[in-house]
């Protein structure tokens, strides 16, 4: 097997499409990816309805704007970062420095995180305005599918992200001190095999 800094082999090898779909963080960025697609399209596809006398549309949470909103918002935002981090990963082995590849590592943990938190408050926040909306038992029956599957889907993307932040703490702890070995012997010869 050979050496590995921060989950990835050595830098400069041929890509190999069958071992990055394998890969756990890979198969999660994707499953993220097609959750935030449910949960932004469910909200602008049945999302507003309109009330019967007036030409106004209302957000089916509570006629709160701001949740859907807030739920269409998070949805893009999350959509394009797993682009963005997938591409990264597509990219990852091809870094030479270590010191890139702990960069990219924990940029990696630091948005995971942070799309974890905001998933969470996105959950809560839904779930809360459509409890208090069927409470006050409001005509607002057409889209509901739709509403529970934003919320639902919204509640499983907080634990695909907490654990790509898991997958990422654990790609950081994969580390074959190379740059503590290069600080040590900075101009010491290639080791032959």
């Amino acid at each position: 097997m050979e050496p590995a800094a921060y989950g990835a082999g050595k830098a400069g090898g041929a890509f190999d499409p069958q071992t990055f779909i394998r890969q756990p963080h890979t198969i999660l960025r994707i499953v993220s990816w097609l959750f935030s697609i449910v949960v932004f399209g469910c909200i602008v596809n049945e999302g507003f309805i309109n009330q019967p006398n007036t030409p106004e549309q209302f957000c089916i949470y509570n006629r709160n704007q701001n949740a859907c909103n807030y739920g269409i918002t998070v949805g893009v935002l999350a959509f394009l970062t797993c682009l963005l981090y997938l591409a990264l990963d597509v990219y990852f082995p091809q870094i030479s420095s270590v010191k890139d590849r702990k960069k990219a590592v924990l940029s990696d943990i630091g948005v995971s995180g942070f799309w974890a938190f905001l998933w969470f408050v996105g959950f809560c926040f839904l779930a809360d305005q459509w409890r208090v909306s069927k409470e006050e038992d409001s005509p607002l029956n057409e889209g509901s599918d739709a509403a529970r599957a934003a919320i639902a889907f919204s509640f499983f993307s907080i634990f695909t992200w907490s654990f790509l932040t898991f997958l990422a703490f654990r790609r950081l702890g994969e580390i074959t001190f190379q740059e503590e070995y290069n600080t040590l012997f900075p101009n010491s010869p290639p080791v032959l095999p």
